[in-house]
């Protein structure tokens, strides 16, 4: 058996904040605005695989009201769900997220993120895709403004 789930979050660009992507801190002029450390990668990838076994998002599970995710470590998000998947008998076959900005440049970053995902899910890194685009300068991620994630899912279950 399979399921597939997607994801999409997208964070704003503000100052005085570190910029966390796929549980990496990237140098840069800003972070991501958020309740937890609004990594926008690891958010859309905890829904994909959410979403693949109809567990609602990431919201429902760890609620921006709620002070203990207060500038939490999405890694530790990532993490659980991960942990409620695998409880349900489910497996990774692969994941694959696309982040999209326009700055920073992550292409010096995604053996590292692919990396610690890998490690954070306990599956190979060969099972893991992370990949960075820009709008060409449109929209909000074009005029720097925030940053979007997608993320897709594949579960197995024998």
């Amino acid at each position: 058996m399979i399921r597939i789930g997607q994801g999409y979050d997208v964070h704003k660009l503000t100052e005085n904040r570190e910029l966390w992507i796929c549980g990496i801190k990237i140098p840069h002029t800003h972070g991501l605005d958020g309740h937890s450390d609004a990594d926008v990668a690891i958010h859309a990838l905890c829904d994909a695989l959410l979403g693949a076994l109809a567990l609602r998002d990431i919201g429902y599970h760890f609620p921006d009201t709620d002070p203990e995710y207060k500038g939490a470590d999405s890694k530790k998000l990532l993490f659980h769900v991960v942990k409620l998947i695998r409880e349900k008998g489910w497996e990774i076959g692969n994941v694959d997220i696309t982040i999209i900005a326009q700055a920073p440049k992550f292409k010096d970053y995604i053996e590292i993120m692919r990396t610690t995902l890998a490690e954070v899910m306990a599956t190979d890194t060969d099972r893991v895709s992370v990949k960075a685009t820009t709008t060409e300068h449109l929209g909000f991620t074009g005029r720097k403004e925030g940053i979007a994630a997608m993320a897709v899912a594949l579960l197995t279950k024998e």
